[in-house]
């Protein structure tokens, strides 16, 4: 009776807690950005207040950036950590939202009703499904089914260069038996995912400079090197004809599939049609002698997210530049360095340099790959409930993005973690117009519900 009467109070209380999400969701706490410090503490402190509205002391811990917020319920049973971010990503280009990004509002679209603005689906909305779960219960029961401590970060966003050194000093404290993440997403947009590897994350950002100012390339073209020609050769050259990447080393450390998950992902019978038909695409450009899944989930890449050299403004402008600048993120799988894979794509770079062209080098971050043991007996009992809520079994499965936190929580604090999210893959997150399910904002907060329920 316990779990049906909170699930019928979170039903019941729908419209409060999507007006509590609304709430937050106006708080423009983008991380990256110093103009926006005030809105982040803000949207910490308003974390700490709507916490300690149903009874849970939490308070606001600063770091040298931006503040975490850490809340505690003491109880009998299992301690579980319970980890999301509050900070969101920028909004640009704000011309091709649909409406202010920081006013959201519930629309109705040909696939159901949305919660539309910056931070629905990362990570606002997916973390207030737990709040809004423990919420119920303790109305129904009283109390919470067992030790949970909250741990907000506001760095997500922005590299997270507080929290290495926040869980170093506070280990003693944020020590559970199980770390949950609730930062990812559903397999298809309609399975209960549980995540069990997390590929890491470089970045790398180049600047190529030749001549010591601007030319006019009428009076100096054809004598004078162009270094975004030189930057454009060098950024062709990271992949072979067969999708491989050509940095010397890259792949050490990158184990081959085993055959048990290879089946297990091949009987998920993932369509990568209609996966890169829904943004326009049809032939998968990885590794030719890899499936699909393969690409996304278990293979490392080089990508180039952006470049920028000479004039790109309105009309025309002959010129020829004096620096040309590409920022490149490497997503990293099983046992590769990163910093051995950073220092090795520098030399590359640098081999491929001609006389007259200078490269300086600025990193944006760099964390391994995360394997999730799922040894700890909630994997399992999290994964026999949460079907009973979505109509299909949860699988184990893989996941393409990068969420270092999970690692550190191993690493520092000797932590396994279940990582487990109610996203879709069209929630456009990092996009324009951002959006999260109404539907799986209460299915989220349900199958937290159960979720406690089975591992208590």
């Amino acid at each position: 009776m316990t779990l049906d009467a909170t699930l019928s109070r979170i039903d019941a209380d729908m419209p409060a807690a999507l007006d509590r999400l609304m709430a937050l969701l106006r708080i423009p706490s983008i991380s990256t950005d110093p103009a926006y410090k005030a809105e982040c503490d803000r949207a910490a402190d308003w974390l700490v207040a709507d916490l300690a509205s149903f009874g849970i002391a939490a308070e606001k811990r600063p770091t040298p950036g931006h503040p975490m917020v850490v809340g505690h319920v003491p109880g009998d049973g299992p301690h579980v950590l319970f980890y999301g971010h509050y900070d969101v990503q920028p909004v640009d280009p704000l011309t091709l939202w649909d409406r202010d990004p920081f006013d959201p509002a519930i629309e109705e679209t040909p696939k159901g009703r949305v919660i539309r603005g910056r931070g629905a689906s990362d990570d606002k909305g997916q973390l207030m499904t737990f709040v809004e779960a423990c919420r119920a219960w303790k109305e129904v029961n009283g109390t919470l089914p067992c030790r949970i401590t909250f741990f907000f970060e506001g760095e997500e966003e922005s590299g997270s260069p507080s929290l290495i050194p926040f869980l170093k000093e506070n280990a003693e404290e944020l020590k559970a038996d199980l770390a949950l993440i609730c930062d990812t997403g559903l397999f298809e947009s309609r399975v209960p995912a549980i995540m069990t590897q997390l590929r890491g994350l470089l970045g790398e950002e180049i600047t190529l400079t030749g001549p010591d100012k601007d030319l006019h390339s009428g009076m100096y073209g054809g004598a004078a090197i162009n270094p975004i020609r030189v930057l454009a050769k060098i950024l062709a050259n990271l992949h072979d004809v067969a999708g491989r990447i050509q940095v010397p080393g890259f792949y050490d450390g990158v184990p081959d599939l085993p055959e048990d998950i290879a089946q297990q992902w091949q009987a998920l019978n993932f369509d990568h049609g209609a996966f890169l038909g829904g943004v326009g695409l049809s032939q998968p450009a990885g590794e030719t002698d890899k499936t699909p899944l393969e690409m996304i989930w278990s293979r490392p890449t080089a990508e180039v997210n952006g470049i920028i050299g000479g004039y790109t403004g309105d009309g025309f402008k002959t010129v020829l530049p004096s620096k040309a600048s590409a920022k490149v993120s490497f997503r990293l799988v099983g046992q590769q360095d990163p910093h051995a894979i950073r220092e090795s794509f520098r030399a590359w770079v640098q081999a491929q340099l001609p006389e007259d062209v200078t490269a300086e080098f600025h990193g944006h971050g760099a964390s391994p790959a995360g394997q999730m043991s799922t040894e700890h007996p909630a994997f399992e009992q999290a994964r026999a409930v949460l079907g009973a809520e979505w109509g299909h079994d949860a699988a184990f499965t893989g996941c393409g993005g990068s969420i270092p936190v999970a690692g550190y929580f191993k690493t520092i604090l000797d932590m396994d973690t279940m990582l487990v999210g109610w996203a879709k893959d069209d929630d456009q997150i990092h996009s324009p117009n951002e959006k999260y399910d109404v539907e799986s904002f209460q299915k989220g907060i349900r199958s937290w519900a159960r979720v406690l329920d089975a591992i208590t």
